[in-house]
């Protein structure tokens, strides 16, 4: 059987300026990059349409023109369970999802029913930075535990973050696959990440939204299927970044365990919270056997754009861009370049004239990096190559 999978294909170019885009119609406010002269490849959406599949089940909520709210999940749950059994291998219980406004406010949820202010909650570093911004808020702490990067991958250090406990850590919040360093984090790690938690009584929030995104040759394991975490494990996906609906803050958080759902319930019904329509509608659709065919040309093409822009980035004596294992978030570190930062994000910004993430707002360990958002037709990415080589001709 065939799919009209998309109503485009990826290499069409679509003019998002004017249409309430952040990462599009903020960029010259945050990075003094003009939109009509710069490149935008900062926030974590791609500048592909949503499969056909997801456009439909809008354009019916349009035709039928009623837009209230939204009762009986069971097709909604269903199709989450579908997906993460075909896809991932992981047998969900439909009464065990919660859905939130998206995955930063599943984590601030989270933060809100399992830690008191002041406790601790550690973090692997640099990571998302949005995690670093709702456990302050909070009022927790945020505990950083450096990565070590080891031959071009992250990997965790122990031994190190040992060290680091003093028992006032409750959460530990694990970012599956790494963002930014699109490391795909094997079997024996994912248990060590639970080993620890078991060890330091650790509720432990396993976020794993870019699941889908993940290279050839890699393999994505869901922090579920390890044994013996069950009871202090909370796990959250979404469909939002792997079909670029990100506007529809929708998510799932996942609770098996008895305990620690029935605290979560309590939360999200102390805070009136219920879902998008929208979001609940375009989930459903995208969970599917159309949606699924999308994804896979969708990862075959981001494999084409992350082979063009390491192979340019790392033909530039001082950059180097960690191989990614997954997601369409490309991470380069400028360290060997011996250039300021200031330096660094002038040429970056002002010559080449692109809005990129500043690592050093991913947490410790970031500083000498920047991130870069290949979720964008290959032309404009073999145009930003171009201007890097041009903007650090000086080291070539």
């Amino acid at each position: 059987m065939s799919f009209d999978t998309s109503i485009t294909s990826f290499d069409t170019p679509i003019d998002r300026r004017g249409t309430h885009c952040s990462k599009w119609d903020t960029m010259e406010k945050l990075f003094g990059v003009s939109p009509d002269t710069g490149i935008a490849m900062w926030v974590a959406d791609m500048d592909f349409p949503a499969p056909r599949v997801v456009q439909d089940a809008v354009q019916g909520m349009v035709d039928h023109g009623i837009f209230g709210y939204f009762g009986d999940e069971t097709e909604y749950r269903a199709a989450i369970c579908w997906w993460m059994e075909n896809r991932h291998g992981w047998a969900v219980n439909p009464d065990h999802i919660f859905t939130t406004h998206g995955l930063v406010n599943g984590t601030a949820m989270c933060i809100d029913a399992f830690t008191q202010p002041g406790d601790g909650v550690i973090l692997f570093t640099p990571v998302y930075h949005a995690f670093a911004r709702v456990i302050s808020a909070a009022g927790r702490e945020v505990v950083e535990c450096p990565l070590k990067n080891v031959d071009g991958r992250y990997a965790m250090d122990f031994d190190a973050y040992e060290a680091q406990m003093t028992g006032n850590e409750k959460m530990l919040i694990l970012c599956s696959p790494h963002n930014p360093g699109g490391t795909v984090w094997s079997r024996a790690e994912l248990q060590t990440v639970a080993d620890f938690a078991i060890r330091h009584d650790l509720v432990l929030v396993s976020d794993e939204i870019h699941h889908d995104l993940v290279m050839p040759g890699k393999r994505h394991i869901a922090m579920a299927l390890l044994d013996g975490i069950s009871d202090r494990l909370v796990m959250m996906t979404a469909t939002t970044k792997t079909f670029n609906i990100a506007g529809s803050h929708s998510g799932n958080v996942i609770i098996a365990d008895d305990k620690l759902r029935a605290r979560f319930a309590t939360r999200m019904a102390a805070l009136g919270l219920s879902a998008n329509s929208f979001g609940l509608f375009m989930a459903t659709a995208a969970y599917s056997q159309e949606g699924a065919a999308w994804v896979d040309d969708l990862v075959a093409y981001l494999d084409g754009n992350r082979q063009l822009f390491d192979a340019a980035i790392n033909a530039i004596p001082g950059l180097k861009s960690m191989p990614l294992e997954a997601t369409y978030l490309a991470w380069v570190d400028f360290d060997d370049t011996g250039m300021s930062r200031d330096e660094i994000t002038t040429r970056i910004q002002k010559n080449a004239g692109i809005a990129a993430n500043h690592g050093i707002s991913f947490g410790k360990g970031g500083e000498s990096f920047m991130r870069f958002n290949l979720g964008t037709p290959r032309a404009r990415v073999e145009d930003a190559c171009n201007r890097l080589a041009e903007a650090f001709k000086d080291l070539q």
